[in-house]
């Protein structure tokens, strides 16, 4: 009864021993993913193309809108009055 009473508390400081390792283990792993910079570089570049393509859309309507309204109806008075061979 002796040898299982120390078998037990044997198996019991093991069971207990390992428990605290594996959660020693995950303290540091989850300390050394918080501390990791390695997935910077992706939201640096998702930033770089989300801003390019809103200075690109913003861009192009202004363009747009200048040919649009002020280039074009000019560029055809213009071109009227060249070729008006009448007055």
């Amino acid at each position: 009864m002796k040898k299982f009473i120390k078998k037990l508390i044997n198996k019991a400081v093991s069971t207990i021993t390992r428990v605290i390792d594996k959660i020693r283990n995950l303290f540091f792993m989850t300390r050394v993913i918080l501390c990791s910079q390695r997935g910077e570089g992706f939201v640096d570049t998702a930033v770089k193309i989300l801003i390019s393509v809103v200075v690109g859309a913003l861009i192009l309507s202004a363009l747009y809108a200048l040919f649009g309204e002020t280039i074009l109806p000019t560029l055809r008075d213009r071109i009227v009055d060249m070729f008006n061979y009448g007055n």
